[in-house]
């Protein structure tokens, strides 16, 4: 098939400085749009904030012969995710897609958490998405077309200790996808999300981890987290962004040359007139088998 462009239009990517943002920044300029490159270059822990590492990226655009410009703010600020926002517009005089990649790496075991972790991870990963969406959703209605992206894990659905703040926040963006992705259809928009399986430096720390529970289905398990490379989550995100993608709610899994859908499914489970906790405890095989499950899409376009 032909190859999927972006001529003339122009997308924003979050968290686009380093890592799997970069990797998506530089793929769509690469395939000709115009890349707002948003980051506000701090460390995994939110410390430090620098110009460097988005100012590096759009240098690297240009060198290329590609267009970009960067941005600084924060994504959990209301006021600054729309700056970027504004940015694309006031530029460009257009935006077409959003890719809501920025985030931080907190983590750590329950018991070792407070409180502040989880809304520092909430207001960066989820309400920073909503924030940069937000001030987007109006453009896009107004031109009957746009594709907001977004960014969870796969260990929102569990699997890896120490990592509940990162995960809980995760899921937010994916019942946020889920759930947006019903009003998208009216106006000519689709939300969807990818689960990168990326080695960068918010996965380091559980890298040994990832290493053991993310091997390909073949087995090879040698030295993975060098070949968890962030370009190789580039792909699913120029797909999901691109005007003709038919995609409306969905999660793709992506990374080590390899990319799945992430579906929700409902088991048969068992119907009882008035069912009792004791029918729960003598069927839970029956209840828990997905042999016959039913898909449970958040719009029906797969």
């Amino acid at each position: 098939m032909s190859e999927l462009r972006f001529d003339d239009e122009v997308v924003v990517v979050t968290g686009a400085g380093r890592g799997v943002g970069r990797s998506h920044a530089l793929s769509f300029a690469a395939r000709g749009a115009r890349v707002v490159v948003a980051d506000l270059g701090v460390q995994v822990d939110g410390s430090a904030p620098s110009s460097d590492p988005a100012d590096e990226v759009v240098g690297e655009i240009r060198a290329h012969g590609g267009e970009a410009i960067a941005c600084y703010g924060s994504v959990a600020d209301e006021e600054s995710a729309a700056a970027i926002v504004a940015a694309a517009v006031d530029t460009y005089g257009r935006i077409d897609a959003v890719v809501n990649n920025a985030g931080l790496g907190l983590g750590g075991l329950f018991a070792d958490t407070d409180p502040g972790q989880f809304r520092t991870l909430m207001d960066v990963h989820y309400f920073g998405t909503i924030n940069v969406t937000r001030a987007a959703w109006p453009h896009f209605v107004r031109a009957n077309h746009g594709r907001v992206v977004n960014t969870v894990s796969e260990v929102m659905l569990g699997g890896l200790p120490g990592v509940t703040p990162y995960g809980s926040a995760k899921c937010a963006i994916f019942g946020f996808t889920r759930t947006l992705a019903v009003e998208a259809v009216a106006h000519g928009i689709a939300v969807n999300a990818i689960a990168p399986r990326a080695y960068t430096r918010m996965s380091a720390s559980q890298a040994d981890q990832m290493a053991a529970n993310l091997a390909p289905p073949d087995g090879a398990t040698a030295n993975l987290a060098s070949a968890m490379v962030p370009d190789q989550c580039a792909p699913a995100a120029v797909f999901l962004a691109h005007r003709t993608c038919p995609l409306n709610g969905e999660v793709l899994q992506v990374g080590l040359g390899g990319i799945a859908r992430i579906a929700v499914v409902r088991s048969p489970g068992i119907w009882r007139s008035s069912l009792t906790a004791e029918d729960i405890a003598a069927n839970l095989d029956e209840i828990g088998g997905i042999g016959d499950a039913q898909e449970l899409p958040a719009v029906p376009t797969w």
